[in-house]
């Protein structure tokens, strides 16, 4: 048995290996595995018992992508606060890639994320599932191939009703999200599927970003209908015939306790999917 100070010394030390800058032997490596899970199961513990006492918990992590979360995390947030008001809920912003491991260590009690999920060691829960478009300028440029050119002349002001192949865009400079971004690795998946690769010109960490170029003419992107421009007169989103889509999906540790919270917030959303939608 380790009595209260020995382990408090012990955790310590294991967070400060987890956490630190050191470069553990295979011996310290094996100590680090141990550590982990030994604070994993003293946390999971921790949030049980309080779970047991009390009838929700009084805090709530959560990991979402930036553009992601500002579109659809404000409805389903006063959804879920307006039934449990005590709740105080902490939000954590990054990349798809460094969300999953900040779940998989218990930084974040859950993410909300892009299909395809990298780590198997978390289980996921869908929430909605969005058309993707084809963001074009709506303004002749000179990079436009005749292809290109002469559909936009001849489908505008009708362009966002006629689907409109990917592999259009292929010789023409594509706007792409950085690596670590998940909707990235969608967008080359489809155009390996068409069979090419895309002439990157731009990558940023921001469908936002990457919007903004396409409104001044620096080139095309792929988005979801949630992060649309609705109401822009210099931009013009073509559905795909392929009929692409995107899955978000709520995760979570999958051999972990998972608190009251979490599981409430999971269902509100269940609940609210299509007014959350509708909304965003």
């Amino acid at each position: 048995m380790i009595d209260e100070e020995k382990g408090a010394v012990f955790f310590q030390y294991a967070r400060y290996f987890l956490h630190g800058t050191v470069s553990p032997t295979p011996q310290g490596m094996r100590f680090i595995r141990k550590a982990q899970d030994i604070l994993r199961s003293r946390d999971e513990l921790l949030c049980e018992m309080r779970d047991q006492l009390e009838e929700m918990g009084t805090e709530l992590s959560i990991g979402v992508p930036a553009v992601t979360g500002g579109y659809l995390l404000p409805p389903l947030l006063k959804a879920f606060l307006k039934k449990h008001p005590n709740v105080q809920v902490q939000l954590t912003e990054d990349s798809p890639a460094a969300l999953e491991k900040m779940t998989e260590n218990g930084t974040v009690d859950l993410s909300i994320l892009p299909l395809p999920i990298e780590n198997d060691r978390l289980a996921i829960r869908p929430i909605l599932t969005e058309p993707l478009f084809l963001a074009i300028p709506n303004e002749r440029e000179n990079w436009m191939t005749g292809q290109l050119r002469k559909l936009m002349d001849s489908v505008r002001p009708n362009a966002e009703k006629i689907p409109l192949a990917l592999k259009t865009a292929e010789d023409v400079p594509f706007i792409l999200l950085k690596e670590g971004y998940g909707f990235r690795r969608i967008v080359l998946d489809l155009c390996a599927e068409e069979g090419f690769q895309p002439k990157v010109t731009f990558k940023t960490s921001s469908i936002e970003t990457a919007q903004s170029l396409v409104e001044h003419g620096m080139g095309v992107t792929v988005v979801p209908r949630m992060v649309m421009r609705q109401g822009s007169d210099r931009i013009v989103y073509v559905p795909l015939q392929s009929d692409p889509s995107r899955t978000l999906v709520f995760a979570y540790p999958e051999t972990c306790y998972l608190s009251r919270a979490a599981r409430a917030f999971m269902e509100t959303a269940k609940k609210n999917q299509t007014s959350m939608y509708e909304e965003v």
